[in-house]
């Protein structure tokens, strides 16, 4: 039986985009932060959240606690469409090696104006990002729970070649 008639007889076994998560380090607090942050929420349509450094880096002149970054989550539709003009973006090419064993996919963007539809503001300048999405299959919220929470098995997590394979199916990305 094939992975296909698996997934149409049993609706557990499909795959899904539980969310992307886009970031922007800028590494220093200030008005390129701002900047940042103005550039995420024209590309996404939400409200960024300003991330904070975990620990101090004297060669960087970064403190522990200091705002130095941007993320935005996108979830359901929003999160497919965001990933079809990602794609678009990296010529619909996706390394091998930018999925994990555990299925997730993380490939970064160099520069914000390649998304479809985006101009360039030289008042914000050019920043380039990473995206990051996380797929899952349903009955993944049994081990997130707070009561009664119980185990995954290991075959009912999204490997990296389902992912792939997903990609490909799903959006036409070429995985190479």
């Amino acid at each position: 039986m094939s992975e296909a008639q698996v997934s149409q007889e049993n609706p557990m076994r499909d795959i899904l985009v539980e969310k992307v998560v886009i970031n922007i380090g800028v590494g220093e607090p200030g008005d390129r932060l701002e900047k940042a942050v103005a550039v995420l929420e024209r590309i996404t349509h939400k409200k960024p959240v300003k991330t904070k450094a975990k620990k101090s880096i004297r060669d960087l002149n970064v403190r522990k606690g200091e705002e130095i970054g941007c993320k935005v989550t996108l979830r359901g539709s929003e999160a497919k469409e965001f990933i079809r003009s990602a794609l678009l973006a990296v010529n619909n090419k996706v390394k091998a090696s930018s999925f994990d064993d555990r299925g997730n996919l993380s490939f970064g963007i160099k520069e914000h104006i390649y998304l479809p539809g985006v101009k360039y503001d030289p008042e914000l300048g050019i920043f380039g990002f990473d995206v990051c999405v996380r797929f899952t299959r349903r009955g993944l919220r049994v081990s997130q729970r707070g009561s009664k929470s119980s185990k995954i098995g290991k075959n009912h997590l999204v490997k990296a070649d389902e992912a792939r394979r997903y990609m490909v199916e799903k959006f036409g990305a070429e995985v190479i």
